[in-house]
């Protein structure tokens, strides 16, 4: 799997004639690391970061002084940035194919939770299927476009992964409890004990910069999920998206959502592995060190 593409390479090279003169060892190495680890997260999200900052921005600037609704500027923005994106060479075209397949994924599931009441979108629009604005769709794509990102700038490598056909099958039945819990019983916590059996021995390398790092494959997966209910409060408090409890007023997103955002990030990391073929940690890879 190639890393970057050839804007991300030029970028790489002018960092490192930067960031070799840095310090490699000692807190001074640390804080390096740190520094580059942050900047190459947001780089991740450039994606999720710009349809949030929207988000905010149409909070406080609505579109409709323009003549077009909030959730049709957003959907319009959202493919304009996909554009752009591919066209610059920032990401690859299948990180494109990635929130294609999200986009899809997500839409489906938002016209079926939202005709059961699990939230509401208040405003009214014209891209839409069955009430659902288009946009929603960049939402889960945006966690999508992230794990693909993510893999490749952190040239993620694993040791201990479990064999595909098992993942695919977790993701599945996942998926289909998001709908059938409606109806029948809700097996989340099956699926959250069948997901620790799956991973449990699972664990990510990743390289920062100077070194490789190492973290329990199910530790990033909380992280993330818990990065993506932060996001989740900013996108109910600007009433993007309400829950019906927020109607009349905003309260942050329950904590008990964060489960379903574990969840559901575990569909979201199946699906980039599709893509992204989950790769081993390399005798090469170990000789340049793991942290």
């Amino acid at each position: 799997m190639k890393r970057f593409t050839s804007v991300e390479q030029s970028i790489d090279r002018a960092a490192h004639g930067v960031l070799d003169r840095m310090p490699a060892h000692g807190l001074s190495g640390a804080l390096v690391e740190f520094l580059v680890f942050g900047l190459k997260q947001g780089w991740a999200c450039l994606f999720g970061g710009a349809m949030l900052f929207l988000i905010i921005a149409t909070k406080y600037a609505p579109p409709e002084a323009l003549g077009i609704a909030r959730y049709d500027f957003l959907f319009l923005a959202a493919l304009a940035i996909q554009v752009a994106m591919l066209a610059f060479k920032l990401e690859k075209p299948s990180e494109a194919a990635v929130i294609l397949i999200f986009h899809v994924v997500g839409t489906a599931m938002e016209i079926f939770k939202t005709s059961a009441g699990s939230w509401i979108y208040p405003e009214d629009c014209f891209f839409r299927i069955a009430g659902v604005p288009l946009f929603s769709g960049f939402m889960y794509a945006s966690v999508g476009s992230y794990i693909a990102r993510i893999s490749r700038i952190f040239d993620m490598r694993y040791t201990s992964y479990p064999p595909l056909w098992t993942t695919l099958l977790l993701a599945a039945a996942i998926y289909i409890n998001f709908f059938a819990h409606h109806f029948v019983l809700d097996l989340r916590y099956a699926l959250f004990a069948a997901t620790a059996l799956l991973y449990l021995r699972t664990v990510v390398h990743y390289r920062v910069f100077r070194f490789r790092h190492r973290m329990p494959l199910l530790v990033g997966f909380l992280l993330v999920a818990l990065f993506i209910w932060f996001a989740e409060n900013i996108g109910t408090w600007s009433r993007a998206w309400i829950y019906p409890g927020q109607a009349d007023a905003w309260t942050p997103v329950s904590i008990q959502k964060l489960g379903a955002w574990y969840l559901l990030m575990i569909i979201s990391f199946v699906l980039v592995t599709l893509v992204h073929r989950p790769q081993p940690l390399d005798r090469s890879a170990e000789e340049n060190g793991s942290r």
